[in-house]
């Protein structure tokens, strides 16, 4: 007869248990890895219908092992069976990690949401433009002519009024619109080819 998780006689495998055990405790790491090869598989089988994941089982099983060689010299097996004890190893493992993730959860949920930070690479990005932009501009106006260059700089780039303008350039303030006007539409054709 043998078992069905295991596949190693029933009868035998007690017995061997117990002395691969008891070998194992002393140090023998031959005996513990016995031990390991018997009943990995049917300890990680336990872990994936307790956790329902592949990765987690793995890293429960490798727990329990873990758990079983530093435990070694202090454990009394059950029924001359390792399995039971690894079964109980990793059933706490399980519900210690279920538990540890639960309160993690609340944790996380109890935090304030991050703030916010902006990419400043946009505002760069932004303000290097306006820059670029800036230069277009300046660029343009100084193409334009002498009459048309000086009303714009007074009047767009300087917030003057078209009157104090006229007033500053000892010109009629109809002139200083005129040639705003067709300042704007040069500059308005010379920024649109760039």
């Amino acid at each position: 007869m043998t078992n069905q998780a295991t596949g190693a006689p029933v009868g035998d495998q007690a017995l061997d248990d117990r002395a691969l055990w008891d070998r194992a405790a002393e140090g023998d790491e031959a005996a513990f890895s016995e031990l390991f090869e018997r009943h990995v598989e049917a300890v990680w089988n336990h872990a994936y219908r307790l956790t329902g994941s592949w990765s987690a089982a793995e890293d429960l099983t490798s727990n329990t092992f873990l758990t079983a060689w530093r435990r070694r010299a202090e454990v009394t097996l059950v029924r001359d069976s390792a399995l039971p004890w690894l079964y109980t190893v990793a059933g706490n493992a399980a519900r210690d990690e279920y538990r540890g993730a639960r309160r993690r959860l609340r944790l996380l949920q109890k935090m304030p949401d991050a703030p916010v930070v902006s990419d400043h690479a946009d505002t760069v990005a932004e303000r290097l433009d306006g820059e670029r932009r800036l230069r277009e501009i300046v660029e343009a106006v100084r193409t334009l002519p002498k009459a048309q260059r000086e009303v714009v700089e007074l009047c767009l780039l300087g917030d003057l009024s078209a009157a104090d303008a006229a007033a500053l350039l000892t010109v009629a303030e109809g002139t200083v619109r005129a040639h705003l006007s067709r300042a704007r539409a040069r500059l308005r054709t010379l920024l649109e080819e760039k």
